[in-house]
C-alpha cells in the first residue's frame, strides 16, 4: 500500500482511486480556495474597483480549481468501481448535490478493482 499521496496526482491526473474521507478533504480545501476571494469581494464596497479585482481573481479561481474538482470525484467513481464519465452528472444542480452525497457516504469497493489495485493510489501501483 502507498505510503503518501502524490499530490500533483491527487489533483489533475484521473487514473486511480481515492476514499471517501480523501475525496472529502480535497473538495473542503478546493471550496475553501474558492470562498476566499468570493468572500473578500463581498466585504468591499459593491463596484469599487477592488471589488472588481476579487471579482475577477475569484472567476479564475474557480476555473481553475473546476478541473481538480472533477478528478476527485472520477477518481472517487473509479474506487466504487464506476466509470468517470458518471462525473457528468455533477453538473446537473439537484443531482450534484445527491451525487456529492453518495460519494462522500458510500464505501469504495474493497480490495483491487479495474481502476486500481489500491484506494488513494494510482492505477499503476
Amino acid at each position: 500500500m502507498p505510503e503518501k499521496i502524490d499530490f500533483i496526482w491527487f489533483f489533475l491526473k484521473t487514473s486511480g482511486r481515492v476514499s471517501r474521507a480523501a475525496y472529502f478533504l480535497g473538495q473542503l480545501l478546493l471550496s475553501i480556495i474558492q470562498a476566499y476571494p468570493v468572500y473578500r469581494a463581498t466585504v468591499l464596497p459593491q463596484g469599487s474597483q477592488e471589488s472588481d479585482i476579487w471579482w475577477f481573481f475569484s472567476a479564475v479561481v474557480i476555473l481553475g480549481t473546476l478541473w481538480p474538482m472533477i478528478v476527485l470525484a472520477i477518481k472517487r467513481l473509479h474506487d466504487l468501481d464506476r466509470p468517470g464519465a458518471i462525473v457528468l452528472v455533477l453538473f446537473v444542480p439537484v443531482i450534484s448535490i445527491i451525487a456529492f452525497i453518495v460519494l462522500c457516504l458510500f464505501p469504495g469497493q474493497a480490495g483491487a478493482n479495474r481502476y486500481g489495485r489500491y484506494t488513494n493510489a494510482s492505477a499503476e501501483q
